[in-house]
């Protein structure tokens, strides 16, 4: 006698093969095995050139705002700004990669996450300690005129 099946088995094994077709890049019609031609670029879709006269998004912080060595979280925008050397600015995702939960202040050369003790380095988001299994990702930043904003 078989065990049940249960909902999470079924689950998984509806993640897995998903998973697995979505990287093979494997979608095919009706039954007769050809795959889908690849979707057409609407030009409409495409991003409009640079305009110099279009409005800049606000600042995010002033670069005096972030302390060298340290950092600042932004916990609407979910990110981390640090200034690992004086000018040197980095911007990092401010969700750990242990378990999801957002990162709380930059101290002490870290970036800590309060949830089960995980920190990262304020250099490149590396992990300095705890139980996160792989750095914090980057996020990209443009840093002019004394203003940092999200790119």
């Amino acid at each position: 006698m078989h065990a049940p099946t249960t909902r999470r088995t079924v689950l998984a094994a509806a993640a897995t093969t998903a998973a697995v077709l979505a990287a093979a890049g494997c979608s095919t019609r009706g039954g007769d095995g050809d795959t889908d031609p690849p979707p057409t670029k609407d030009p409409a879709d495409q991003p409009a050139p640079s305009d110099p006269s279009a409005p800049q998004p606000a600042p995010l912080a002033a670069t005096s705002d972030i302390p060298v060595g340290g950092g600042k979280v932004f916990k609407d925008e979910k990110i981390v700004v640090t200034q690992p050397e004086a000018g040197s600015f980095k911007a990092f995702s401010a969700t750990c990669t242990h378990a999801g939960c957002s990162v709380a202040d930059v101290t002490g050369g870290t970036i800590n996450c309060p949830c089960h003790g995980s920190k990262y380095r304020v250099a490149d988001a590396s992990v300095a300690g705890g139980p996160a299994p792989s750095p914090l990702p980057p996020r990209a930043i443009t840093v002019e005129n004394g203003s940092i904003r999200l790119s």
